[in-house]
């Protein structure tokens, strides 16, 4: 039975139930012999009257107060559970832009109508969400098969010229293998930035954590960033002030690839002849602090705030000695964050660019 036949059948038992017991009443009184009730209205006509007003008016007031209660059920159940029924009807047909309207008070059904509000919105961030990530995933794979092209077509090319006997010397031919194993590199970092993407997406990075003396640690990574950066002509200085024994808890590979995408920005955006790369450990007391700075072309003030948030370029241009598929530095936050660390970064257009994480002590 719908709630409205059945506020009807509550509006008439509030109303007839008194009038048939009064009728009832009535009727045994009638039927009473000797009966003074009956009497006296027999000899006073007017107090008959009078009775039978009283009647009418305990009915109407009976009538009034069964509308009354029956309006305000009404009002406070059936009205929120049909803004209930409107609001699973839109939620079902895709429509999450709309808010129904909560009663006054603290009782079950304004407590019900909160509780679907909440739902809603949650329904809405996640279907927020989930388009935020498709255009994000379809924007890495536009970013990386852009960037995929130009070594590709270099590597062709190279192996082209090899083949038709254009590098007719051996210099000429290192100089061909070298750029195809360059660009050899270039493909499979971008191929492993786009395997390492897949990873944070989905909240699934192989972490294997371990006690690592950040000294040793640093003193191994200089040694096998500064061959690579020679070959770039950047020259590479490290300072280290930390004790022998401090000790973090890391993943070691994890926290390798985020150096190696630091360094790999400052390669990448190095506009001086003469490049310079430091790396700084300092103490903190209770934490580590590194820094690694270049003397790069800088970050403008307007692009600092964002340089860490996904797909965001400060080159625009995407050519390709500056490509990328833009999610590099934010690989590195993701990383430093959860090993309880923070990272942030200080630039000077044309000066250079210094990115610090900071990351607690082990204290054993």
């Amino acid at each position: 039975m719908r709630l409205r036949y059945k506020l009807i059948a509550v509006f008439g038992g509030v109303v007839l139930v008194p009038v048939v017991l009064f009728s009832i009443s009535l009727i045994v009184l009638a039927s009473h012999k000797n009966n003074e009730l009956i009497a006296l209205f027999n000899e006073e006509p007017e107090a008959k009257a009078i009775f039978f007003r009283l009647a009418m008016m305990f009915l109407v007031i009976l009538i009034v107060t069964g509308l009354a209660l029956v309006s305000f059920i009404y009002a406070e159940v059936a009205v929120p559970i049909h803004h209930l029924s409107e609001g699973t009807r839109n939620i079902a047909e895709g429509n999450l832009d709309f808010e129904i309207e909560v009663p006054d008070g603290d009782d079950r059904i304004a407590d019900l109508c909160r509780n679907f509000n909440y739902m809603r919105q949650k329904l809405k961030d996640s279907a927020d969400r989930t388009i935020e990530n498709e255009m994000e995933n379809r924007k890495l794979i536009s970013n990386i098969t852009h960037d995929l092209k130009t070594p590709v077509t270099s590597i062709k090319g190279y192996a082209e010229g090899l083949l038709d006997g254009v590098a007719d010397t051996p210099e000429k031919q290192q100089k061909y293998l070298r750029t195809i194993y360059n660009k050899a590199n270039d493909m499979n970092r971008l191929i492993n930035e786009l395997t390492l993407y897949s990873a944070i997406d989905t909240n699934r990075i192989p972490y294997n954590f371990a006690r690592i003396n950040i000294s040793e640690y640093f003193d191994d990574c200089v040694d096998e960033i500064s061959m690579d950066l020679e070959s770039h002509g950047i020259e590479l200085s490290y300072t280290n002030n930390l004790s022998s024994d401090v000790r973090i808890v890391a993943d070691p590979e994890q926290l390798k690839k985020v150096i190696n995408n630091i360094i790999g920005n400052s390669v990448k955006y190095m506009n001086k002849e003469k490049g310079q790369i430091s790396i700084l450990l300092k103490d903190e007391d209770d934490s580590v602090l590194i820094g690694i700075e270049d003397n790069g072309k800088g970050i403008d003030n307007k692009d600092l705030p964002y340089i860490f948030d996904r797909f965001y370029r400060t080159d625009t241009s995407r050519n390709s000695s500056k490509g990328g598929s833009g999610i590099g530095l934010s690989i590195v936050k993701k990383i430093v964050e959860d090993h309880g660390g923070r990272v942030w970064a200080q630039s000077h257009p044309d000066v250079g660019t210094t990115i610090f994480m900071e990351f607690r002590k082990h204290k054993g």
